[in-house]
């Protein structure tokens, strides 16, 4: 930013002497730069950045992860407090279990998985998705039989309105290549440590078992995968024009919500 084409100087009038003057001192005005404004005087223009992290992932996720510059810090504040959901795409492999539940932890047990069909899969996560439905309507602090609850639901901003254990709004399988498996994740104030105890979970419902090989975080909240930055773009330009496409997005989405 620094580095960064900085804005002219203010111009003042100064009454100075007039070139080739008599013996009398004759003044005439002239606009001339403000030292104050020289870079040599003033310094680095920015000195102090404040940057904010949004819904952060850890070390074995990867995906959306939002940032706010400046004023936009703020603006993040403001996206937590509207609780919106995040989508995952999460991997898994059944037949054996560790005490992480990554891929990459030690491993407790090995178990079979030929029993093991997309159908059975699916019925388990018919399940997870009705018993969090049921916490979604508690955490929501809303009248369901009431005119509000109807309008809210029809634009899917029934949410909880303070804090709630994770909750798993939508679940649906995408792959399923024994003994791989991948799984599609729509949740709110979850951890990534969360889903992938949640693979672990649906192996032993399986009667089997599952550790979570990826967990990819392809949406949160407006932002998708298509607005993100890779690391060979973090520079300032790609950065200013990126604040600049989701600007509108972020507005309407808190007008909306909020």
């Amino acid at each position: 930013l620094n580095a960064a084409p900085g804005r002219p100087p203010r111009q003042q009038i100064r009454f100075l002497p007039a070139p080739g003057g008599g013996g009398a001192v004759e003044l005439v005005a002239a606009r001339v730069p403000v030292l104050a404004d020289h870079p040599l005087v003033r310094g680095p223009r920015f000195r102090k950045l404040k940057i904010g992290a949004g819904h952060r992932l850890d070390v074995k996720a990867s995906g959306v992860f939002v940032l706010g510059i400046g004023h936009g810090n703020k603006l993040l504040t403001d996206r937590y407090n509207c609780h919106l959901t995040k989508v995952y795409t999460v991997g898994g492999r059944f037949g054996k279990a560790t005490d992480d539940f990554s891929d990459t932890g030690n491993l407790v047990e090995k178990t079979t998985f030929d029993h093991i069909t997309r159908e059975k899969l699916e019925r388990i996560l018919a399940v997870i998705q009705g018993t969090n439905q049921k916490a979604l309507l508690m955490y929501s602090n809303i009248d369901m039989k009431t005119q509000e609850a109807y309008e809210l639901a029809v634009k899917g901003l029934i949410r909880p309105m303070g804090k709630s254990p994770p909750i798993i709004t939508a679940v649906r399988c995408l792959q399923f290549a024994l003994p791989e498996f991948q799984l599609e994740i729509h949740c709110l104030h979850e951890t990534q440590q969360y889903l992938r105890k949640m693979v672990h979970e649906i192996g032993l419902e399986l009667k089997s078992s599952a550790v979570c090989t990826q967990v990819r975080r392809i949406r949160d909240g407006v932002f998708t995968v298509d607005d993100a930055l890779p690391r060979t773009q973090w520079n300032l330009q790609s950065i200013q024009e990126a604040i600049r496409n989701c600007q509108l997005k972020v507005e309407t989405e808190l007008e909306k919500t909020l």
